[in-house]
């Protein structure tokens, strides 16, 4: 039993240290651009920061950005009607420019009813079921990703403000050790990717510090607009670790800790990734 411990141990040690030899340096934008200045806070770099010129000018036009089809889907969304209620999201909020400006960049939050942490998707499915008396969306639809990208697009260029203190910092605490803890058979944690090999190159692939202040994201990979907790089921399939389910506790107490890491930065959504 030993020696086959002992044996599983050094297979798991090669297999990381492949994985790991296959990083290499890649430069990233200098922090003295002026196009990318913005995106530094401090020692936190946007994703933005890693991209080539290329990308970084498709994010930065609206009518070439593709993740604005989405956007444009989510300002439909925000003006039907929908429900039991016979209410559409502006039948409360009133125009979106000015009712949400500011609020997305404050998720994932407390709510104040539940006492629980939910994120920016959350909040919306709550409002349609307990307001609207409609159907939730389902996690990773095209609607609830619209929906998301178009009211997050009300906070873009506003810095990422979450709180972590009072009745969050259990919750960010659960955040930061859930970053920290290598998981999966290769035995890593997001903090050994997006801390230690920061602007580093993993095969195809820049390793950037995990910054989530650009997401719901058209990422090129994925073809399409997808959210934060895409990209964390993502990142566990690639370290071969067990995915949880879309909206688990631990996936937004996640989010808000890498939130927390990117406080400052602007809300870039809908971002354009690799």
């Amino acid at each position: 039993m030993i020696m086959r411990q002992r044996t599983g141990l050094i297979a798991l040690a090669a297999v990381t240290a492949i994985v790991l030899s296959w990083v290499f340096v890649r430069p990233v934008a200098s922090a003295t651009d002026p196009s990318v200045a913005k995106y530094i806070v401090g020692d936190e770099k946007s994703g933005y920061v890693y991209l080539d010129a290329q990308t970084r000018a498709m994010e930065d036009d609206d009518i070439s950005n593709p993740g604005f089809l989405w956007v444009d889907k989510g300002k439909t969304l925000w003006n039907t009607v929908d429900g039991s209620a016979g209410k559409s999201c502006a039948a409360c909020h009133g125009a979106a420019e000015s009712s949400m400006k500011g609020l997305a960049a404050t998720y994932p939050k407390i709510d104040p009813h539940s006492g629980k942490l939910i994120d920016i998707e959350q909040r919306i499915n709550q409002e349609r079921t307990q307001r609207m008396g409609a159907a939730p969306f389902k996690w990773e639809s095209q609607e609830l990703l619209a929906l998301t990208a178009y009211v997050k697009l009300q906070s873009r260029g506003l810095p990422v403000n979450v709180a972590t203190g009072g009745p969050a910092h259990q919750y960010w605490l659960a955040g930061k050790q859930y970053y920290e803890t290598r998981r999966g058979q290769l035995n890593m944690s997001c903090a050994q990717c997006h801390v230690e090999y920061a602007g580093q190159h993993l095969r195809a692939d820049t390793l950037s510090q995990g910054q989530i202040n650009g997401f719901p994201a058209y990422r090129l990979k994925w073809q399409t607009i997808g959210s934060v907790q895409r990209r964390f089921r993502s990142c566990n399939v690639k370290i071969r670790a067990q995915p949880l389910p879309y909206g688990s506790p631990e996936y937004v107490a996640l989010e808000l800790y890498i939130a927390s890491r990117g406080q400052g930065l602007p809300i870039e959504t809908p971002a354009v990734r690799k």
